[in-house]
Parts: C-alpha cells; sequence; structure tokens
C-alpha cells in the first residue's frame, strides 16, 4: 500500500516553507500598521453555522463542504471559509461590548471539496481582515486600503481592484425581482443548475461557469440599476475615498461575489498572471451576517486572500526574491574530543543569537566544508588536533577567504564583532 498525500493537499518545506514565512511576516507587519490583532478560530464549526451564514444555495454549502457527524452525533464541518467563523467568535465572546470598531485578521488553512487548480487546492489557507461594528464608508475604504497595501508590498503591480456595491436588503430584493424577470426570458438555454437556482437564489446565476449561460448573462441588469438613494451615497463616498487614497479602481457591475451574507460594497483584486482563477484577494460588507448567526443587526466589512494565490502571483510577477538561506558560522571537527568542545563553543554561539551548524554524519574535512559553502556558511572553522592544544581556531570568511586566528574562549565575541560589519 502506497501511502501519500490526499488529492488536492500538498507538503509545505524546504525552500517553499521560506516564501510561506516570507508572506506571513509581511501580513503580520501590515496588520500591526493598520491597529488590527490575529485572532485563530477553530478548523471545524457546526455545520448550520455555514448554512445559515455562507447560504444554503451557494456551490460552497452544496458541493463543497467537508461534513460528517461526529462521535457526539454532532454535524460538523471542516471551514469552508474563515469569515462564519470569526463573526460566531465575535458573537460568542461579546465583543460588541468591546471598544467598536473591532479590527481582527487570521491567517487560517481552510477546506473545500473541489477540483485543484493552480493556486487552489483542496486545503489551501487565507489571510483575512475583518472589521465589525462600523457602518462608515470609511471602514470599506480602509479595508480595501489593506489589500491595496498588501500587494504593493509584494511587490504586485499586475494587478486591478474591481469594485461594486449589492446594496441592501431592499436594493437587493428589488434586483432579484428584475433579475428573475430577465431570467424567465434566458430558462430555455440555462443549464439545469441555473434553472434551479433562479428562483431560489438568483443572484447565484450569475456565478455560473458555464460558458454558454455566460454568454446569455451579457445584457443582464445590473445591481446598480436597483440601488437606493442612501446605498448610491455609500457607493460613491467609498469610490472618493479611495481616490483621496490614491488607490485606483475599477466600477465592475458583474462582481457579486460568491457568498450570501454580501450586502453594499463588493471587491476583488485580480490579477493576469495566475491563470483564469486570478482574483487574488476579494471581499466586501456583511452587515447581515451577525444578526443571521443570531446577534443583533451589526455592520461589518472584510476580506480573504488566498495564500496560494498570492505567493503564486507574487513570484510570477517578480520571480524568486527570497535571499539565499544561510548560517552565520560552520564549526567543524576532526576527532571525538574535538567533537564534545565544537558542540561546546556551538552551544554558546546560539544562546548569543548567532546561527552555528556543525557535522552529524562524520564526513570528511573536504565534505564538511562542502556542506558550509551549500549551506551558505558566512564563516567556518575546524577543530583539530592542533586547534585543542593551542584553544584557537583559524576563523574563515567564506566571502573573501581570509582567516583570522581567534582563541576559542573569544570566539563568541569575534563572531558578534564579525557580523555586525
Amino acid at each position: 500500500m502506497e501511502i501519500r498525500a490526499l488529492k488536492g493537499t500538498k507538503d509545505i518545506f524546504g525552500e517553499e516553507m521560506r516564501k510561506w514565512l516570507d508572506m506571513e511576516q509581511t501580513i503580520r507587519g501590515l496588520c500591526d500598521d493598520f491597529g488590527f490583532t490575529q485572532i485563530r478560530t477553530p478548523m471545524f464549526e457546526f455545520t448550520n453555522l455555514f448554512q445559515r451564514s455562507v447560504g444554503d444555495t451557494t456551490d460552497v454549502v452544496q458541493k463543497e463542504m467537508y461534513s460528517f457527524i461526529d462521535k457526539g452525533e454532532n454535524a460538523i464541518t471542516l471551514k469552508p471559509e474563515s469569515t462564519a467563523g470569526v463573526a460566531r467568535s465575535y458573537l460568542e465572546h461579546n465583543m460588541g461590548a468591546d471598544t467598536q470598531p473591532v479590527k481582527l485578521y487570521y491567517i487560517s488553512p481552510t477546506f473545500r471539496y473541489e477540483k485543484p487548480q493552480a493556486g487552489r487546492q483542496r486545503q489551501f489557507h487565507q489571510f483575512g481582515v475583518e472589521m465589525f461594528g462600523s457602518d462608515a464608508p470609511t471602514a470599506d475604504a480602509e479595508i480595501i486600503s489593506i489589500g491595496y497595501e498588501l500587494l504593493k508590498r509584494i511587490g504586485l503591480t499586475k494587478v486591478e481592484l474591481h469594485i461594486n456595491s449589492l446594496g441592501d436588503r431592499e436594493c437587493r430584493q428589488k434586483y432579484n425581482e428584475a433579475l428573475k424577470a430577465f431570467l424567465e426570458t434566458k430558462k430555455e438555454g440555462l443549464c439545469p443548475l441555473c434553472n434551479e437556482r433562479r428562483e431560489k437564489n438568483p443572484l447565484r446565476v450569475l456565478d455560473c461557469k458555464n460558458p454558454n449561460c455566460q454568454g446569455m448573462f451579457e445584457d443582464a441588469p445590473t445591481v446598480l440599476d436597483t440601488l437606493g438613494e442612501g446605498c448610491m451615497a455609500h457607493f460613491n463616498k467609498v469610490q472618493e475615498l479611495l481616490t483621496a487614497m490614491g488607490i485606483p479602481f475599477v466600477v465592475d457591475p458583474k462582481i457579486v461575489r460568491g457568498l450570501d451574507y454580501y450586502t453594499k460594497t463588493v471587491f476583488e483584486f485580480v490579477s493576469n498572471d495566475i491563470g483564469s482563477q486570478g482574483t487574488v484577494c476579494g471581499g466586501g460588507r456583511y452587515n447581515g451576517l451577525i444578526e443571521e448567526i443570531g446577534g443583533k443587526p451589526t455592520p461589518a466589512v472584510g476580506f480573504g486572500a488566498g495564500m496560494e494565490r498570492l505567493i503564486l502571483a507574487k513570484e510570477a510577477e517578480n520571480g524568486n526574491t527570497l535571499p539565499q538561506a544561510t548560517r552565520d558560522l560552520f564549526l567543524g571537527y576532526r576527532g571525538d574530543d574535538a567533537t564534545v568542545i565544537a558542540y561546546k563553543l556551538i552551544t554558546q554561539l546560539r544562546a548569543a543569537g548567532i546561527s552555528a551548524e556543525s557535522d552529524h554524519l562524520q564526513r570528511s574535512v573536504k565534505a564538511q566544508m562542502k556542506f558550509a559553502n551549500k549551506i551558505g556558511a558566512k564563516y567556518s572553522a575546524i577543530i583539530g588536533e592542533s586547534e585543542m592544544e593551542n584553544q584557537v581556531i583559524n576563523l574563515k570568511n567564506m566571502e573573501n577567504g581570509e582567516t583570522r586566528e581567534v582563541a576559542f574562549s573569544d570566539l563568541v565575541a569575534v563572531m558578534q564583532e564579525e557580523l555586525s560589519k
């Protein structure tokens, strides 16, 4: 029996892991700058959380969730997206009593049973931000600006911001009626799934991936045609703020997002460098979500960005920009007695914050030096009989080949001095 990772899952290690850690470090620094604090929610929740929040007519609920009955006879689902879990946590822990707005971010594994593709696995990872407690257009603009700043910090320039507004419940009801009437005229040519959805949730029809269906939607009414005065004013203010902040955008009435909890502003950052699934970041406002899961009406806005897609898009545009992995010092040895001294010194070096490495395979001196080169050691030294006798080593600068005689007792101080140059 061959044991291997499940389809749609992926091991992350080595050079790729360095890319992930670099991205996570950028994200944490960004969120600190914007005043967002991290939240970690469980990887699984009660299934009804996602049925109520995501919408039972979405592809996520109908086709993609990993759901099961646990030993306590509870219906459980591995989270297919993270916003619902964060909203549940906001409500459960009474964060509405805290100073508002509450600004949270997460980096989390997420699970959907769908066809694996570039930048998307069945277990994938999302970075997201959520702001609860403000209905002001400034909150929408700030959330969008975080996405914009992230893409700028990781060097993405070939990304375009598309924005739209879905309006409030009244606007959406008017739009649903107009869309239903339009779709009634197209029903003969629609796929079975679209015909099933056009009565239950016509907005989801526009998400259909069938090219024939998409061709029939070209002249469909847009949600902007049905926005009320208040929602249009909100959308106009968001646009005004983005312009003042120097964030370019395109108004795109076709953006509806794939989850039912969105209201008013919706947006996507789209890259042309990672294939047909080019959205690297998307989100919007979801003022009805907290109420939907049992809380009082609470305005909220946020976005999610696929970590895999961010890394893929960054490399597609800029290549691998990470410097070579290095060690400060490789300290080799010859003989059993030298081994003890080498590891004594290595322990002292590491305690002082100096990255030190040695040999674990009883290599020859020549092979140890090849290993030092391979791991990118900045300095190297070998402890042998003469070094043991004199209590000194010849410290070699691996870049220019210069050597320096250093007493064992001075090695930490000398390395600190050399590394500070």
